[in-house]
């Protein structure tokens, strides 16, 4: 099904451009693509490991393997072939545990592409700009499967640093530009010229709405959030053409997408889109076409609201606050830049967490060193006008860099991990 589709679209866009490497300048039409695959041998095995989008999905598929990518020096995951009727794999994020395989039909992927491309907009004329890892399900489902299924041109940036961009934007008059939020905040602290963008997308993590609005502000340029998942896909997609005013609305359901809040508080996914199910071992959270995300949220008016994750919940004189509540105030203080909240045991014998605000600060806090060593008291104050006190963080934990991973999120986990470990070697 899916390399009689890539045919279709090779016939009809055959001399068009379809892959460019701005790396090592190589280009591709179409028809160069469908050549390139169709003359290739046979993959070794039942499952192929692309690195890239181009012919080495498109063989896979002309020879019904199973796809299922890695990023740049990933090593093949180990596990037994899957069950017919499964074409693609892909590997989850790890965000709220151990990565795991899940499970698609060629009709659920074609679903996701479907449903992206008619959400979104996608069009030739706006070619997409590639700096988010093809491995993943952001960049497989937004990069990837629009170029072989919808005929949507990608271009591949070597870096997504700034100078390197800017050449890049450059080479074309128009582009579709999907990021992650720390690319975005990166690009507007270097004053890059976005005017040559006319679709902008941010997934991967919450997008920050001072972000959103200080590119609005600079670019007229509105950057839409984009809400996913590995297990489904596109979930919600914030169409609107002004800048958000809350932060924790992420759009509304994407086409052909339902959602539901569950008797646990999570929203639940159902559509063509969503997976089969885990491999090799199955899950409750993913099956019956129905994934139960751990997101919790609120469905208002045809938007979806996500409050927290379900784990994350922290638990204080036996109430529970969500981290993102905490950090959503902590973001308006001019002298933060990001910001991460968790939980960690308190001293005692109890099940009682302690509050941790993990914190990056602005440039301008960054440049005197008083602030941002000294100012946990000011951060207090400011906190408590705007929480109750038993909201406010106990500890504020200074660092250099909110950093995210390859695929532009944070784990909550391993940020506790570092913070339980720097604070063991303070107190030795």
């Amino acid at each position: 099904m899916l390399y009689q589709r890539w045919r279709q679209v090779a016939n009809l866009r055959s001399d068009e451009l379809a892959l460019w490497d701005l790396a090592d300048g190589r280009r591709w039409t179409f028809a160069q693509l469908a050549a390139a695959s169709d003359n290739a041998a046979a993959p070794p095995g039942a499952v192929t490991f692309p690195q890239g989008a181009g012919a080495d999905v498109l063989r896979a598929w002309r020879f019904g393997r199973v796809v299922c990518p890695l990023a740049i020096h990933q090593r093949p995951p180990q596990f037994p072939a899957p069950t017919p009727g499964v074409i693609h794999l892909k590997i989850t994020s790890a965000t709220t545990g151990p990565a795991r395989l899940v499970a698609f039909s060629d009709g659920q992927l074609c679903a996701d592409a479907a449903n992206i491309v008619a959400t979104m907009g996608l069009r030739p004329d706006w070619p997409n700009l590639g700096v988010i890892s093809l491995a993943h399900s952001y960049g497989f489902s937004n990069l990837v499967l629009p170029l072989l299924l919808h005929g949507i041109p990608l271009v591949l940036a070597p870096a997504p640093l700034p100078e390197t961009l800017r050449s890049a934007l450059d080479t074309l008059p128009a582009w579709t530009l999907p990021a992650v939020p720390a690319l975005w905040r990166a690009w507007r602290d270097a004053g890059l010229d976005l005017s040559r963008v006319r679709l902008a997308i941010s997934a991967g993590a919450p997008l920050p709405v001072e972000l959103e609005a200080a590119v609005f502000t600079r670019h007229q340029l509105k950057i839409h959030n984009f809400y996913g998942s590995s297990e489904c896909g596109g979930i919600a997609y914030d169409e609107t053409l002004e800048p958000r005013g809350d932060p924790a609305c992420v759009g509304a359901p994407m086409a052909n997408v339902a959602v539901a809040v569950g008797e646990s508080g999570c929203l639940e996914v159902r559509g063509p889109a969503v997976a089969t199910g885990y491999w090799p071992e199955p899950g409750d959270a993913l099956r019956d076409g129905c994934f139960h995300t751990s997101d919790l949220a609120v469905v208002r008016d045809g938007r979806v609201y996500l409050t927290g994750r379900a784990g994350d919940r922290i638990h204080v004189a036996g109430r529970k606050i969500s981290p993102e509540e905490i950090e959503r105030a902590l973001l308006a203080h001019p002298s933060v830049a990001d910001c991460l909240v968790f939980g960690v045991p308190a001293n005692d014998s109890s099940r009682e967490d302690t509050i941790v605000a993990c914190v990056e600060p602005a440039p301008l806090a960054r440049a005197t060193p008083a602030p941002a060593e000294n100012d946990h008291a000011g951060l207090r104050r400011f906190l408590l006008e705007n929480l109750p006190a038993w909201q406010v963080p106990r500890d504020f934990w200074i660092v250099d860099s909110l950093q995210t991973n390859a695929r532009g999120k944070r784990s909550r986990a391993d940020w506790r991990q570092r913070y339980l470990a720097d604070r063991t070697r303070r107190n030795q």
